[in-house]
């Protein structure tokens, strides 16, 4: 099996695609990865293995059409992860997010088309919901998104979900709660507050810190999506969730334990503009069709996660220095 992946320097698709090379799912075992990735500011290349005889890796841009015409035949499936994905960077300039996200996604859905790939698998996010009071969305959830990127993945959502409506393509989407975990660039919140806390410094916590996510490990997404490549249907949508909810003040409690800090190490700071209350996706839907269900308890999860920041200083603070 010859797998194409978007973005596979990237935090979420660099663990697929480690995972994958370590035949961690049966039925991949052998596969063989091509990486595109740009290695913007948040792709790493030291994200992903050195030498592997099963991996080829092409640093380019999903919307080089010429470059996917080279790359893509032969490939089974294409595992789309390449986006912008940061909401403050969203907000402050939404461009690059029109750019990539919706028509890199375009560009890369004609080119795969046009070399005949199986099945596409676009990975999503729950963020292009928008925010709910109480209770949980479902996959036929109208879409209200309310960040320039949130906008961005919707558009890429409905683009790719349009190409199995009028081409016929073998396309899936997945939307997925908040990650966590290893490798994850520093400017999202877990990594961020970790690394800020080892060096003795403040963390900054949004407004009253009442905004609420359900948390899910990296693996844990990986594995659903590669559920969904495998047995998911043909123009679905699933919901790939940890059922784990807490509010960023709780989420910041959790972090100050596990670093031996206090809540003198917290900074309020104002609000993020058009700041989302509250995210939650039901999962019935790939639990019931794919046996999904999340593996890594949130307890686990974070602790492994501190300690992964803790003993790799080397991987990250070269990007906190770059990025400041």
């Amino acid at each position: 099996m010859q797998i194409f992946v978007t973005g596979g320097a990237g935090f979420i698709g660099s663990a697929y695609v480690r995972a994958l090379l370590q035949d961690e799912y049966p039925g991949a075992a052998g596969a063989s990865v091509t990486v595109l990735d740009l290695l913007s500011y948040s792709g790493n290349r030291a994200n992903l293995p050195v030498a592997d005889s099963r991996l080829r890796f092409v640093q380019g841009d999903i919307a080089d059409a010429a470059l996917l015409r080279d790359l893509l035949p032969g490939h089974d499936a294409v595992v789309h992860f390449a986006a912008e994905s940061h909401v403050d960077r969203s907000i402050a300039g939404a461009v690059p997010f029109v750019t990539t996200n919706v028509l890199g996604t375009q560009v890369l859905l004609d080119a795969a088309r046009t070399a005949g790939i199986g099945r596409f698998v676009h990975v999503s996010t729950d963020e292009v919901y928008g925010s709910i009071a109480e209770g949980s969305w479902t996959e036929t959830w109208p879409l209200m998104p309310n960040s320039p990127y949130a906008a961005s993945k919707a558009g890429s959502d409905l683009l790719a979900l349009a190409a199995h409506r009028t081409h016929g393509m073998d396309v899936v989407v997945t939307r997925c709660s908040n990650n966590y975990g290893p490798y994850q660039f520093p400017e999202k919140v877990i990594p961020l507050f970790v690394t800020n806390l080892l060096d003795g410094k403040q963390v900054p916590l949004y407004g009253d810190g009442g905004n609420i996510r359900d948390w899910l490990h990296v693996a844990d997404h990986c594995r659903g999506i590669q559920l969904a490549l495998e047995k998911g249907r043909a123009g679905e949508v699933y919901h790939i969730g940890g059922g784990t909810e807490l509010s960023n003040r709780e989420l910041t409690g959790r972090l100050l334990d596990a670093c031996g800090a206090g809540w003198d190490m917290v900074r309020p700071v104002e609000d993020r503009k058009g700041h989302d209350r509250r995210y939650s996706l039901d999962i019935t839907k790939i639990s019931e069709e794919l046996g999904y269900a999340p593996q890594v308890t949130l307890d686990e999860g974070l602790a492994s996660t501190v300690a992964w920041y803790r003993d790799n200083r080397d991987w990250w603070e070269p990007l906190k220095a770059g990025s400041a």
